[in-house]
């Protein structure tokens, strides 16, 4: 497993949809998902110039930025229990799960900052995934306000894993539409200018309908487990 080749490909298909779409290479974030693969992996990542990793575990997470010295950016995008905030809220640069109240109002009563958010939406309906209705973000975005250590800074959803590409297409589609909605309220809590969308499989057709950040694990780290 080459990382630093892995990335150079990354980065030249991330050029090649920014230019489709019209779009700067330097507005899409590429994060390394960490979660599979060992602390050695973890550092080829930084070698090659990622500096923002992702996990979906409050103990990896942790572990990996005790012994990495907290030369990365640090994105939890994994579902976090509210008994779990106190461990990691101050240990993270972002969080990509936000999706209820309860999680909301545990951030803001841990944390020592704003924390910035970007709340998770179920946009493909499928049972198995977190997040929420799509028709239920405007609303949940308002009833943050009383929380000043959260910060949405944008929208985040999982594509179902399929091949079909007028799907996937759509359902990205769907999360910038929403963002651009959540935009325009112009929330000074909420400027939601972010888009979390894109994976291995689909990440391409997320940068062409406007993602800022990509999580990519097997394509750019591998898989150890």
């Amino acid at each position: 497993m080459n990382v630093a080749n892995n990335v150079s490909i990354i980065k030249q298909k991330i050029a090649e949809a920014c230019e489709k779409s019209n779009r700067k290479a330097e507005d899409v974030q590429l994060i390394a998902v960490t979660k599979y693969v060992s602390i050695e992996r973890a550092k080829q990542a930084l070698d090659a110039g990622i500096t923002n990793l992702g996990e979906n575990r409050v103990e990896g997470l942790l572990y990996k930025k005790q012994v990495l010295q907290n030369k990365a950016t640090w994105h939890f995008i994994g579902t976090l229990q509210s008994r779990k905030v106190k461990e990691i809220i101050d240990e993270v640069d972002y969080v990509h799960s936000l999706d209820r109240l309860s999680l909301a109002k545990e951030i803001n009563k841990r944390s020592s900052r704003q924390v910035p958010c970007f709340v998770q939406v179920n946009v493909s309906g499928e049972e198995s995934k977190h997040g929420l209705a799509p028709d239920e973000v405007e609303r949940f975005i308002r009833n943050l306000e009383p929380y000043p250590n959260v910060q949405v800074v944008g929208l985040m959803t999982m594509a179902p894993h399929i091949e079909d590409e007028s799907i996937l297409r759509n359902c990205f589609k769907k999360l910038r539409v929403l963002k651009e909605h959540v935009e325009a309220l112009e929330l000074p809590y909420a400027p939601c200018h972010y888009l979390s969308m894109g994976m291995s499989n689909d990440f391409q057709i997320a940068v062409e309908e406007g993602a800022t950040h990509i999580r990519l694990g097997t394509s750019l780290v591998g898989k150890e487990v």
